[in-house]
């Protein structure tokens, strides 16, 4: 293995790691305390509990192409950010990331399960993937605007739900360029790309439900559906415990799933605890069952 003379030198001291890394939070923090992006992250807060982005001005201008602002805020953080990473290679990157062989993504703003992202699509790494068998829907309202590249896909629509947990579907061709903003009611719509020149670079807007809500992936052949899931994590989590609790012979959480049931929201967590609640505990599952009824 060949280990870098200033890799090596971390070992003895870290104190320059240390240091770098203090740089690239005070770059951050510094972006953070801009009156822009406070303004930003006040109307993004707002957006989160459920005002629509038209009744929010700096937010929305961020998604008009003709303003401008969307690429200037970018320009804000990631200008003096990539120079301070230049100069501190080593330092990890002070902003929320995630990246793989296709995407990379870079959290700027959020509040609970809503972000501002920005993303970039790998065109060459897209062409590797295999053509998707089938679609996801879920509760996520999603807003775009497109930075750089040109791209093409395909719009899946879930058109009517059908007996027996299928559905119809249609399809139709789309195609991507700088400046363009596109939204999406990822209930109804869902999208794939199918092509990039280069990479595609944008900026995300994501709402997703606090609570609640109900994700389903469909085949595109016949709209058969696959699976379905929880479409938030605290949904995702509960029920986890529940089943956890069930298989783990917890009679005296019995009283609290019943609780669980009797609460307003997700019906499909409701009914979860609830099967828990009657395995464990029968007479006090159909005391809960009573009460619903």
């Amino acid at each position: 293995m060949l280990i870098r003379p200033e890799l090596e030198a971390l070992r003895s001291d870290d104190t320059p790691q240390r240091l770098a890394q203090a740089r690239l939070g005070a770059v951050l923090e510094g972006w953070q305390a801009l009156p822009q992006t406070r303004a930003v992250q006040a109307e993004l807060d707002r957006y989160a509990g459920g005002e629509p982005i038209d009744e929010l001005p700096t937010l929305s201008a961020l998604f008009d192409p003709a303003s401008g602002e969307g690429e200037a805020f970018v320009a804000s953080v990631m200008a003096p950010m990539v120079a301070e990473q230049a100069r501190e290679p080593l330092g990890q990157v002070a902003l929320r990331h995630f990246t793989d062989d296709l995407i990379a993504a870079s959290v700027l703003l959020r509040h609970g399960a809503t972000t501002l992202t920005l993303a970039s699509v790998d065109g060459a790494a897209l062409a590797r993937k295999p053509v998707p068998l089938s679609v996801n829907f879920a509760p996520t309202e999603t807003i775009e605007l497109i930075l750089r590249g040109n791209a093409q896909g395909e719009m899946v629509r879930l058109d009517e739900e059908l007996p027996g947990g299928a559905a119809r579907l249609s399809r139709s061709p789309f195609v991507l360029h700088p400046g363009m903003t596109t939204r999406r009611d990822g209930q109804r719509e869902a999208q794939w790309l199918t092509a990039i020149q280069g990479s595609l670079i944008t900026l995300k807007l994501q709402r997703r439900p606090a609570m609640g809500g109900t994700a389903r992936e469909y085949l595109l052949a016949d709209g058969s559906l696959v699976h379905q899931a929880a479409a938030c994590a605290r949904d995702s989590r509960l029920e986890l415990v529940s089943s956890l609790l069930g298989r783990m012979g917890r009679r005296d959480a019995a009283p609290l799933l019943a609780a669980m049931a009797e609460e307003q929201g997700s019906p499909a967590l409701r009914w979860q605890v609830l099967r828990e609640c009657l395995a464990l505990d029968s007479a006090e599952g159909f005391r809960s069952l009573g009460l619903i009824a």
